[in-house]
C-alpha cells in the first residue's frame, strides 16, 4: 500500500468529533448556525481572539475565499495576492470568476512586504484600471513559511494607511501558530487582520472554516453575500460541532503540533543525508530537492508532489504531513530513503 504525503485531508477527522456527532445526532437543533453547538465555538473564538468578532462557519477554503471577496470588493476593486496564493495559483479563477481580478506580486518565500504591494498602488491611468482594494495573505503560506509578529504589523500598518483590507487565509493557520519560529498569537492575528479564517479542514475536522470578521464595516450585509453564494449551511451543526470540539482544551493546536513535528523529522531526515530545501519550512510542509531517479524509487511506495522541476537531473518535491501522520511511518520514510 503506497501511504500518501500529498495533503494533509486525505484522513477523516479526529475520533472525538465522529463520537460527538453521534452521540448528537438525533438532537434537534435550529439550522443555518444557530445551533448551540456553533454559539459555543463562536463564543470560544471571541475569547481566544479577545474581540466582539462575528463568526461564521463555510464548508471549505475556496469557498470562504470567493465569499469574502465578492463580499468586500466593488465591481471594480482588485485583491493583491503572492504568485505562490491559493486564490491565484489554486482555485480555478474563482476570484476572477465574481467579477474580480486577482493581482500577483513575486514572492520568493510567499510572504507579501508592503515594497511588493506598492507598485499596485501606483497605477498611472487611474479609474481606467483597477483599484487595488483587498491584501491577500495566508498563514501558513503555500510555501509552509510563517508571517512574524514584525512581519505582519508591518503589513497591517501599510494597509491602514493606504486605505486597504488585509485578509488572511488561514486554512492551516493551526499549523502556523503551532510553529517553532511562530510568535503570533489569535488575538494578534485578530488585532492586526480585519478579517481571516481558522481552518478546521486540513486540521482534524471532516470539513470547515470559522471566518471570523473583525472589522466592523466587513460584517455589514455579510450573511446576505453568504447565503447567496451557496455558503449557508442548513445544517450548520455539522461544522459547528466540529469546531466545538477542535476548540476544546486547545486540541486543534495539539493536531497541529503533531502534523508539525512529523514533517520537521521528515526535513531532518533530508537534511542528514545532504539533501538541501528549496525554503526552509517548520510547518507541515516540507519541499526537499532530489535527483530524479531517487524520486521515482520513493514514488513506489509514497505519493506526493513534485512541486517544480530544478535542472535536467533535479526536482523539488512536497511532502505534506497531517494531524493523523502516524510517526511509525515518518520513521520508515526515512529509512527507505536512506537505503535509496
Amino acid at each position: 500500500m503506497i501511504y500518501s504525503f500529498a495533503n494533509d485531508y486525505a484522513e477523516g477527522c479526529h475520533p472525538s468529533i465522529l463520537k460527538a456527532l453521534t452521540d448528537s445526532n438525533i438532537i434537534q437543533q435550529a439550522g443555518y448556525g444557530d445551533d448551540e453547538y456553533t454559539k459555543n465555538a463562536e463564543s470560544i473564538i471571541r475569547q481566544l481572539t479577545a474581540t466582539n468578532a462575528e463568526v461564521h462557519m463555510i464548508a471549505g477554503g475556496t469557498l470562504a475565499n470567493l465569499t469574502v471577496l465578492s463580499s468586500i470588493l466593488k465591481p471594480f476593486e482588485s485583491v493583491v495576492a503572492a504568485t505562490t496564493g491559493h486564490i491565484y495559483v489554486n482555485e480555478t479563477g474563482a476570484i476572477e470568476a465574481t467579477g474580480h481580478k486577482v493581482e500577483a506580486a513575486p514572492s520568493k518565500d510567499g510572504k507579501l512586504r508592503p515594497e511588493d504591494i506598492i507598485p499596485f498602488l501606483n497605477k498611472a491611468r487611474g479609474h481606467h484600471v483597477v483599484r487595488t482594494r483587498v491584501v491577500y495573505i495566508s498563514n501558513s503560506t503555500e510555501l509552509g513559511t510563517v508571517y512574524t509578529k514584525q512581519e505582519l504589523s508591518g503589513l497591517s500598518e501599510f494597509c491602514k494607511a493606504n486605505d486597504l483590507i488585509l485578509f488572511m487565509d488561514g486554512a492551516r493557520l493551526p499549523m502556523a501558530l503551532t510553529a517553532t519560529s511562530n510568535d503570533l498569537t489569535l488575538a494578534d492575528i485578530a488585532a492586526l487582520t480585519d478579517i481571516f479564517y481558522l481552518g478546521g479542514t486540513k486540521c482534524g475536522a471532516l470539513l470547515g472554516e470559522a471566518v471570523v470578521i473583525v472589522n466592523p464595516e466587513l460584517k455589514k450585509d455579510f450573511k446576505y453575500h453568504l447565503k447567496q453564494r451557496g455558503a449557508l449551511t442548513a445544517k450548520g451543526r455539522s461544522m459547528g460541532i466540529q469546531f466545538d470540539q477542535l476548540l476544546r482544551n486547545d486540541l486543534i493546536f495539539d493536531l497541529a503540533r503533531h502534523a508539525n513535528l512529523m514533517a520537521r523529522k521528515l526535513s531532518n531526515a533530508f537534511k542528514s543525508l545532504g539533501y538541501p530545501m528549496l525554503i526552509d519550512s517548520d510547518t507541515n510542509q516540507i519541499f526537499p530537492v532530489l535527483p530524479n531517479h531517487i524520486i521515482q524509487k520513493l514514488q513506489r511506495k509514497y505519493s506526493f508532489l513534485v512541486w517544480n522541476i530544478i535542472d535536467s537531473d533535479h526536482s523539488c518535491i512536497r511532502l505534506i504531513t497531517s494531524w493523523a501522520t502516524p510517526e511509525s511511518i515518518v520513521d520508515k520514510f526515512a529509512e527507505d530513503l536512506s537505503q535509496v
